[in-house]
């Protein structure tokens, strides 16, 4: 999608500090971070939500998660994974993506 953020970010048409790469997912650090470690996962593909997601994708992304978490030096410590899915839940870029947040004790009710 020509007018998605995160598409250009994809294309490298827009400057992010990416973290993790492969074929299939893209892991950039949030601009605007919720916790010391606010990493973005995406697919390469677009799509709009969870609701457009096969269980391909998924499964790319959360075994990208899994080598992130280790990468990044967060798997024995712990670390939470959010997705939002539409404007009601607080989805302001239209493009599956999921929010890995840790480096700090995170409050039971930060989402």
């Amino acid at each position: 999608m020509e007018d998605c953020i995160f598409c250009k970010i994809i294309n490298k048409e827009i400057p992010s500090n990416i973290v993790y790469e492969d074929e299939n997912v893209l892991s950039f650090k949030d601009i605007n971070p919720q916790a010391p470690i606010h990493l973005i996962v995406i697919p390469k593909r677009h799509m709009t939500s969870v609701l457009e997601a096969d269980s391909k994708t998924v499964g790319d992304i959360f075994e990208a998660i899994n080598k992130i978490a280790k990468q990044e030096k967060i798997d024995k410590d712990g670390f939470r994974v959010i997705t939002n899915c539409g404007k009601g839940a607080g989805q302001t870029v239209n493009h599956l993506h999921f929010h890995i947040l840790a480096g700090a004790k995170l409050d039971e009710k930060m989402c």
